[in-house]
């Protein structure tokens, strides 16, 4: 998500106590309750969009995060069936999530993803740590790509992402 969205706050008589943020064509729509004090409606804003701006950030911002992130999924997802020599950030991807070069199990992350929730990036380390032992996108290849939490939630994330940014 990018960091500098505008924030559009809108009070709500029907509001009584909760509030809500949520990204509507570009921009951070707060909904607040219309009775909030100017106060309370800055602290409530600044901690509620700094919580969406954590929940659509990934946690991995270096190449060492990616590669950690990567050793950890391969345990915990893929019985360490996977060999990783690398993962980093590239920025020359703009038309694939990932890349894997399966002699050297060397894995590229597109920087397209670095604001993206973790579960969105776990799929995608998960399905190139799958090509260092499976090739091609057979069943099988799925069978253990889409063990990741997530996966099918995460396939739509990036459709959604690729069609409207």
């Amino acid at each position: 998500m990018q960091e500098m969205l505008d924030i559009e706050v809108i009070r709500s008589a029907k509001r009584t106590k909760t509030v809500q943020a949520r990204i509507v064509d570009g921009k951070i729509q707060v909904r607040i309750p219309a009775r909030m004090s100017k106060a309370e409606e800055e602290k409530a804003v600044g901690e509620i969009v700094e919580k969406l701006r954590r929940r659509n950030r990934s946690s991995a911002s270096s190449d060492s995060d990616l590669l950690e992130r990567a050793h950890r999924l391969n345990k915990s997802v893929l019985d360490s069936k996977a060999r990783v020599e690398s993962v980093r950030w590239v920025s020359n991807q703009t038309g694939r999530w990932g890349s894997c070069t399966v002699a050297t199990a060397e894995i590229r992350i597109s920087d397209r993803l670095r604001n993206v929730p973790d579960y969105v990036l776990d799929a995608v380390l998960v399905h190139e740590l799958t090509h260092t032992f499976i090739p091609g996108h057979s069943a099988e290849f799925w069978e253990w790509a889409d063990k990741t939490p997530l996966a099918e939630r995460a396939k739509g994330y990036l459709e959604a992402y690729q069609r409207w940014g």
